[in-house]
C-alpha cells in the first residue's frame, strides 16, 4: 500500500492530531523536496490521464448492504389487505419445486363415521312387517 494511499485513509478517518508523525524530524527536508517534486507536470508517468482515484471507504459505504427489514414490516403492516386464499394456494403453487421432496404431504380425506340410515323405529317396523310380530 503506498503511502499516499494511508495519508488519504487518515484524512478519511481524521485521526487525532498526537498521532501524526510530525513534520520536523530528520529527513523532513528531503521529504518536502519529494512532495514538491511530484506535485510538478512531470510527476507520476503510470497513471492513466483523467483517472480519479476512488475513497476505498466511499465505494465501502456504497456497496454495503442496506436492511429494508424496517420499512418493509412498515410497508407490509400498513395495509390489513388479506389475499384470497386460493389465490395464495396457487402462487405458493407456482413457487414450489416439482420433486416429490418438495411437494406437501397429501391430506387424508375425512372419513365420517359409518352408521346406519336406518333409525331404531323403522327396525321395529321392519321386524312387525317382515316376522309378524307385535
Amino acid at each position: 500500500m503506498s503511502a499516499s494511499l494511508l495519508r488519504r485513509g487518515l484524512e478519511l478517518l481524521e485521526a487525532p492530531a498526537g498521532l501524526q508523525r510530525g513534520r520536523d524530524g530528520p529527513g523532513a527536508a528531503g521529504a518536502a523536496r519529494r512532495r514538491k517534486r511530484a506535485a510538478g507536470p512531470g510527476g507520476n508517468k503510470a497513471t492513466v490521464k483523467g483517472r480519479v482515484v476512488k475513497s476505498a471507504i466511499e465505494e465501502f459505504h456504497k456497496k454495503k448492504a442496506v436492511n429494508h427489514l424496517r420499512a418493509n414490516l412498515q410497508y407490509m403492516l400498513k395495509g390489513r389487505f388479506v389475499a384470497n386464499k386460493a389465490v395464495t394456494e396457487q402462487v405458493l403453487a407456482q413457487n414450489r419445486g416439482r420433486k416429490s421432496k418438495d411437494q406437501p404431504p397429501k391430506k387424508a380425506a375425512k372419513k365420517k363415521p359409518e352408521g346406519t340410515v336406518f333409525t331404531e323405529e323403522d327396525f321395529r317396523k321392519f321386524e312387525r312387517e317382515y316376522f309378524g310380530r307385535p
